[in-house]
């Protein structure tokens, strides 16, 4: 009775047609002026992003109410849901991050019903039915929203490290497990990874490990305690207090830190990114504990990893925009002295850093590569002298990931969009390729579908791929649903990936499609960079250049096109909306970014200047004004129906843009239907519980049918 009492106060109920229709809580509007480089900005809805404030919480539980109350009643949610269920919540199977020691090969297992992937550990890929459970989040929370972030096995596997967070926050503390028992061995150590910096670890030896950590009370924080993660050196059965500091305290604020250790010399790397811009720097450590730096942001070196012969093989852009892999001796760390071993290819690009870590691999006699193809990916294979050598057969069309040595033979992730994924060995020996045991279980079948992949142009005149999962058979005829997926952003390489909902889709008669724009790094840093800071705006202009591509071929209408993405992909899909109202029927905009002016004031803010730029720069501030979704709602507007999905945990992106989005959005457009859904035991998504991802994805597909004109038709 409490909690309907207090929905009621914030929401208006309007009687009619013999039932109460249930409206929005409208927000107040305070109007706050801020001033950039001359430029007066008036902000009506600031006071939304004060979380803590009871006056947000009690608007925000408002909108939820009206979201259900829409959601809720939409045509056959009952059918969609019970869909849905069934293809997430069947018993399959699936393993990813594998790690290899002697004679123990780690993975994280996914195996619906259960909420969380859990972590295992088997004899080989040969053995995956004699697999045992190791750390099972779904034990330590019976709700789901336990998970676990990482993990890494000492080098004799008899000891693992796991960050484990709560409540989708990627806010983890380490735990040490004993691999045989599963025991944990010691008390846990706090603030080792999140979702700003991220976290990392590796060991040198098996009693002692490097680890990222982030400040606790009375350590350098700056004003955040989210900033100035660090690397300390702790052994076990010591006190974590008196852990051994390392590295870090010259770094940028914004400095994202991954470990690596060489087992055969001791030796250690720390690649450190600025932020999330895609700018690395490296660092050495001796095996007498000594840090130098050999590449800095400005050296364009993506990344680097151990050799077998007192070496370093690096991804470096600096001779070209699609990669070259360099040599660099350890004992020689100046790059001026690093020799080229296979230079920039003519027809792919290393693949980055950031899509893929690691994209390399090297052997005692072969250098193992992946490589972009504009959105689809493969793997090549070297010697130590840059010679092209016989590699594995891989799928067509398809993503290539998660490089792991188990002995002289390789395994790799391979699947596309009609094929899952699954773990394949290659033996440099024989030349063969094998699929193994580890393979995801196949719980729906798109045998009666196809992929097209064609390109849009831009506006200004840029080749765009889009790729389209559709139906077999369909005619263009303009008749179809479609929804158009996008990113952009961070140099992130979008991949063919096998996606059992899609089937949720397709079996409708609805195209599926996923367009590479820029600012991704399908094609490279040259890519990427034409898509980020002052060049944003190329982003948007490719997604809407797709979008009236697909229309022009006769795929889709406007008034059935559905536009859907999360994170930089919300910022796509609102600078989409707002600057081309018309285009799209309906938008699903998850975690996104829409206030492009106070989205650095956020705890991860600051970790994204480095892609979107600053207001303190005055051609930084003017771009970003030029485009930030809120400042362009216009009204009087009719803008397409809106559904907007956040939750209360994320550290990423701060649920305040969905709220002042939703906000400004309902006062200029009475007439839109813009929904704000917020879950409260989740994040960004990649904790998300089993049980919340069913309730996302059925609200998104009954929105998405309901506004497109789809007759949903039951599935037998």
């Amino acid at each position: 009775m409490k909690t309907l009492t207090f929905s009621l106060s914030v929401l208006t109920v309007v009687a009619g047609r013999g039932f109460a229709e249930v409206r929005p809580p409208v927000a107040e509007r305070v109007p706050v002026v801020d001033t950039y480089h001359g430029v007066s900005v008036t902000d009506e809805y600031q006071w939304l992003e004060k979380w803590d404030d009871p006056r947000v919480q009690a608007w925000s539980e408002g909108q939820n109410a009206y979201a259900r109350s829409v959601l809720d009643s939409l045509p056959n949610v009952g059918a969609i849901r019970a869909r849905v269920s069934e293809i997430l919540s069947a018993p399959t199977e699936s393993y990813f991050e594998l790690s290899s020691r002697p004679g123990k090969l780690f993975a994280m297992k996914r195996q619906p019903p259960k909420q969380q992937p859990f972590l295992i550990v088997m004899d080989g890929p040969g053995d995956a039915s004699g697999a045992r459970v190791l750390v099972d989040p779904n034990k330590l929370d019976a709700k789901g929203t336990t998970a676990i972030d990482w993990y890494v096995p000492s080098p004799d596997g008899k000891t693992v490290a796991v960050s484990i967070s709560e409540g989708g926050s990627e806010s983890g503390d380490l735990h040490l497990f004993d691999a045989a028992s599963g025991e944990q061995l010691e008390a846990p150590i706090a603030r080792v990874q999140g979702g700003t910096a991220g976290g990392s670890l590796a060991w040198l030896d098996n009693t002692t490990y490097l680890y990222t950590r982030y400040p606790r009370e009375g350590e350098k924080s700056g004003d955040d305690r989210n900033f100035f993660v660090r690397v300390f050196k702790h052994t076990i059965g010591t006190d974590a207090a008196h852990d051994t500091y390392e590295i870090g305290d010259d770094f940028p604020k914004i400095a994202e830190i991954q470990l690596d250790v060489d087992g055969s010399s001791g030796r250690a790397l720390a690649t450190v990114q600025l932020g999330d811009g895609g700018q690395f720097s490296l660092y050495l450590r001796s095996k007498e504990g000594k840090w130098t730096q050999f590449a800095g942001y400005e050296d364009q070196v993506d990344q680097a990893v151990f050799g077998p012969r007192d070496d370093l093989f690096l991804v470096s852009y600096r001779g070209g925009p699609r990669g070259e892999i360099l040599r660099l001796g350890v004992d020689d760390l100046k790059l001026s002295s690093a020799k080229v071993v296979v230079p920039q290819g003519a027809d792919a690009v290393v693949t980055s850093f950031l899509s893929e870590p690691p994209s390399v691999v090297a052997t005692k006699d072969r250098l193992f590569v992946t490589y972009q193809t504009g959105g689809p990916s493969e793997l090549r294979a070297f010697d130590l002298e840059g010679r092209s050598a016989a590699g594995p057969e891989q799928l067509p069309v398809s993503v290539v990931a998660g490089l792991v040595m188990v002995g002289d033979s390789l395994l790799f992730n391979n699947s596309s969009y009609l094929h899952p994924a699954a773990w394949y060995r290659f033996d440099p020996k024989s030349g063969a390729t094998e699929r193994t045991s580890l393979a995801t279980s196949a719980v729906v079948n798109l045998d009666d579908c196809e992929v097209v992949r064609e390109f849009a142009t831009s506006q200004d005149g840029t080749k765009v791929p889009v790729n389209i999962i559709r139906p077999k058979g369909i005619k263009l005829d303009g008749s179809h649903a479609l929804i158009l997926n996008g990113y952009g952003g961070y140099g992130v390489n979008i991949n063919p990936r096998f996606r059992p909902l899609d089937r949720v889709v397709l079996e409708q008669g609805v195209v599926y499609a996923v367009a590479n724009i820029r600012g991704g790094g399908e094609f490279g840093e040259e890519w990427h960079l034409n898509g980020n800071l002052t060049k944003k705006q190329n982003v948007f202009d490719d997604f809407a250049a797709v979008a009236r591509h697909l229309i022009e071929r006769g795929y889709t209408t406007s008034e059935r096109l559905g536009i859907i993405g999360g994170s930089n992909g919300g910022l796509l899909m609102g600078a989409t909306f707002t600057q081309n109202p018309t285009l799209a029927k309906a938008v699903v905009s998850s975690v996104g970014i829409y206030d492009m002016l106070r989205v650095e004031l956020s705890p991860n803010g600051a970790f994204n200047v480095p892609e979107f730029g600053t207001v303190k720069d005055e051609a930084q501030f003017r771009a970003l004004h030029a485009y930030s979704p809120y400042h362009h709602v216009k009204d009087g507007t009719a803008y397409p129906s809106i559904l907007f999905m956040t939750g209360a945990n994320d550290p990423r992106v701060d649920p305040m843009h969905s709220r002042k989005m939703t906000a400004r959005l309902q006062a200029a457009s009475p007439g839109t239907r813009v929904l704000l859904r917020t879950s409260m035991d989740s994040g960004h998504g990649l904790d998300t519980s089993l049980s919340e991802q069913i309730a996302q994805q059925t609200d998104v597909y009954a929105f998405l049918f309901a506004e497109l004109g789809v007759k949903y038709k039951a599935v037998e």
